[in-house]
């Protein structure tokens, strides 16, 4: 307790107990002397630990710490020394385990969520392929800005993938409401039709979909040019979603369109073939008519 270390006389009486069991002041084992020390002793995990602080600009901390610890391999540290870094590539480090777990749990459930409202493997992969659509945008924006990964663009990242999913179950829903349309009145008999089907059904997908483009941008364009406590954070997690608004609204429109006549003119070419087996048929069997 501090009485018994407030002065050297205090200090000198405290007991000791000794080997054989009987107490005994401190003074009578010990010189007792007042040096000047260090202000600080500092230790991790109970041995002695000497910091190196360091101020990095510029660079990913990730990729920093992986040089640094290339060359620090080729250092040879005495037995019962090691090195060990701390501060934010610590944090990264654990923050990278936990993403490892929570962004495939999230692609799944996205993925599940997906298939439960279509019904349909093909379907819920169209739906997806919005994915690499919107990472086109949201990378290119982290350059222009000169953002490093951090956990902070990783949220923006999988907050952009649910609106992505969204988009495409809309562009998707309204493709097929078009298509089978189409289907019902008669109308889908060869390319052309199914073209005609899609260029409707996407054009019935415009606005919506640019309500959906303005209104996100709306909101997130403010934080773009917030200065305030938290805006570091903030603008990393609204530059990927931008940015993938961006393209996912441009490629959706243009790219969407065309993955989905691939996947119907098998359909269509089915239908055509089969039409003109049945009138290749229907003309032998006027010819053998004729002829007996």
């Amino acid at each position: 307790m501090r009485d018994f270390r407030s002065s050297r006389d205090a200090l000198a009486h405290v007991l000791i107990q000794s080997a054989g069991g009987r107490q005994v002041p401190i003074s009578e084992l010990a010189d007792i002397q007042t040096v000047t020390g260090p202000a600080m002793i500092r230790d991790e995990n109970g041995m002695l630990a000497g910091y190196v602080y360091l101020d990095i600009a510029g660079r990913d901390v990730g990729k920093y710490v992986a040089d640094a610890d290339r060359a620090l391999k080729q250092l040879h540290l005495p037995v019962g020394y090691y090195v060990s870094w701390g501060g934010q590539s610590e944090a990264m480090a654990r923050a990278n385990r936990r993403l490892a777990i929570a962004v495939p749990i999230t692609l799944a459930i996205v993925i599940l969520l997906i298939y439960v409202n279509t019904r349909s493997i093909t379907k819920s992969t169209i739906i997806m392929l919005a994915v690499p659509f919107s990472a086109v945008g949201a990378i290119w924006s982290l350059y222009f800005l000169h953002y490093n990964m951090s956990v902070a663009v990783w949220v923006g990242l999988i907050a952009l993938l649910s609106i992505d999913a969204e988009t495409g179950v809309f562009m998707l829903l309204y493709l097929d409401l078009a298509f089978e349309d189409a289907v019902r009145r008669g109308e889908m008999r060869n390319l052309a039709d199914l073209r005609k089907a899609i260029l409707y059904g996407a054009a019935k997908r415009l606005r919506p979909k640019f309500m959906t483009f303005a209104t996100t941008c709306i909101g997130l364009f403010p934080v773009m040019w917030s200065t305030g406590t938290g805006a570091d954070v903030m603008k990393r997690i609204a530059a990927p979603m931008v940015g993938g608004i961006f393209s996912s609204f441009a490629l959706e429109l243009l790219v969407y369109p065309a993955i989905y006549e691939v996947w119907r003119r098998r359909k269509i070419e089915s239908v055509e073939d089969s039409a003109s087996s049945d009138e290749q048929g229907l003309q032998e069997t006027e010819l053998v008519t004729v002829g007996s």
